[in-house]
C-alpha cells in the first residue's frame, strides 16, 4: 500500500490538519520544492491541492478547479466517513467545509483562488463517472493541445 492508498490521509482530521497548516508560510516554503518536483516527474503527476494551479505548477498543461457546492461537499463527505464507520452530522460536516474553505480562501500564503488558466469544473449536479469523464475530457483537450 503506498502513501496515496493511505485512507488515513482522506479521514476529516487530516483534511482538517492539511487546511491549519497549509496556512503556516514557513511549512508551505519548507515543502514547495517538493512538491514542485513531484509535479515536474517524468511521465507527469496528477496533483490535488488547493494552490497547485496557482503556487506548486503554476505552468501545467492541464489545470482544473474542481467544485461543488458546500452543500454537496458536505453530503459526499459525510457519506464517505460514515461508509468507513466515522460518525459525525451532516450539519457538522457542513460546518466544518464552510470554515475549511473560508481559511484556505483568506489564508495570507497561497489563498484558495482559481488559476487564471484554469478550468472551472462544477461537479454539483454531477455522479462521480460524469465528474471523472468531464475532467479526462478537459486534460485530453489539453495534452492535445500542447502535442503531449
Amino acid at each position: 500500500e503506498g502513501l496515496s492508498d493511505d485512507a488515513r490521509l482522506t479521514t476529516g482530521e487530516a483534511g482538517e490538519a492539511a487546511s491549519r497548516v497549509a496556512g503556516h508560510k514557513a511549512v508551505r516554503e519548507a515543502l514547495l520544492k517538493l512538491q514542485q518536483d513531484f509535479a515536474a516527474q517524468a511521465g507527469g503527476a496528477v496533483l490535488d491541492g488547493r494552490d497547485i494551479g496557482t503556487v506548486i505548477a503554476p505552468d501545467a498543461h492541464a489545470k482544473l478547479f474542481v467544485t461543488a457546492s458546500a452543500e454537496v461537499r458536505a453530503e459526499r463527505r459525510w457519506k464517505q466517513l460514515n461508509a468507513r464507520g466515522i460518525l459525525i452530522s451532516l450539519e457538522e460536516m457542513l460546518a466544518d467545509i464552510r470554515k475549511r474553505d473560508a481559511r484556505d480562501a483568506g489564508r495570507d500564503s497561497a489563498p484558495m483562488v482559481q488559476a487564471d488558466d484554469a478550468i472551472l469544473l462544477d461537479t454539483t449536479d454531477m455522479g462521480i463517472e460524469a465528474a471523472f469523464d468531464a475532467a479526462r475530457r478537459i486534460v485530453e483537450t489539453a495534452r492535445a493541445k500542447h502535442g503531449i
